[in-house]
């Protein structure tokens, strides 16, 4: 319950969210009741997000939205309802541009579930997930990293943390969603590389040069860097082990 509204404390903390994660134009797919809209102030380079519910479409499939359309996609615990989560996945990344980000939570299997499926905590989880777990007690269980890594070269991961902050593992088996603070997730974030990545097989570096401030900054970074080895040369570093003397 809530379980957008938790996660806002912990990503704003955490500066990618504001800078990198959460900026342009989005969707939020399965949003409602508790969409990120709700937050949009917090994040200084969200211009707008749409939150995309049963009423817009199949999430499996996005067929409304065109390829390489929007900046960003926020999904809080949709992808465990949608059918075919490869199918789903694929789709969301066809819709995001070239350097955009789809933020991901989903149930963990073993603190959600906690071993039974079907569900009995939420009877339209049509799958199970794991971090990486090469075998499950759950029938439709769903290699997280696998997930991922069906989607080829064009997916560059850049977080995958299991949520279990505020999970009380002294208790016995119990639906830890429905309090006010509990979180029982995984929590992934890819970036879509830029065609020309794929070429070179490395990240793409601007050929810009910083405002002047910055760059005499730099440049003094290097010039001590270099002026520290001159000095130097005539023995390695870290091996003087005289007494102190000021």
């Amino acid at each position: 319950m809530k379980e957008c509204s938790k996660s806002l404390s912990r990503r704003l903390h955490d500066s990618n969210f504001l800078n990198k994660y959460f900026c342009g134009h989005g969707v939020d797919i399965g949003g409602l009741p508790d969409p990120l809209i709700l937050y949009k102030e917090f994040f200084p380079k969200l211009e707008s997000v749409r939150t995309w519910d049963l009423e817009d479409g199949d999430a499996q499939f996005m067929e409304s939205l065109d390829d390489n359309s929007i900046d960003f996609i926020h999904s809080s615990h949709c992808l465990e309802h949608v059918n075919d989560p490869y199918e789903g996945l694929k789709n969301w990344l066809r819709v995001i541009k070239p350097g955009g980000h789809i933020i991901v939570t989903l149930p963990d299997e073993d603190l959600y579930e906690q071993g039974v499926f079907p569900s009995t905590f939420n009877k339209d989880h049509k799958n199970t997930f794991s971090i990486n777990k090469k075998n499950s007690w759950s029938p439709k269980s769903v290699n997280v990293l696998n997930l991922i890594s069906s989607l080829g070269d064009m997916a560059d991961l850049k977080k995958i943390e299991l949520i279990d902050y505020t999970y009380r593992y002294s208790l016995p088996r119990y639906d830890h969603t429905l309090t006010p603070v509990g979180e029982s997730a995984i929590e992934f974030i890819i970036r879509k590389r830029f065609p020309e990545e794929l070429e070179t097989k490395s990240l793409l570096r601007t050929k810009e040069q910083p405002d002047h401030e910055i760059k005499v900054h730099l440049n003094q970074y290097t010039d001590d860097m270099k002026n520290m080895k001159e000095s130097n040369q005539s023995g390695p570093p870290f091996t003087n082990s005289k007494d102190i003397n000021n």
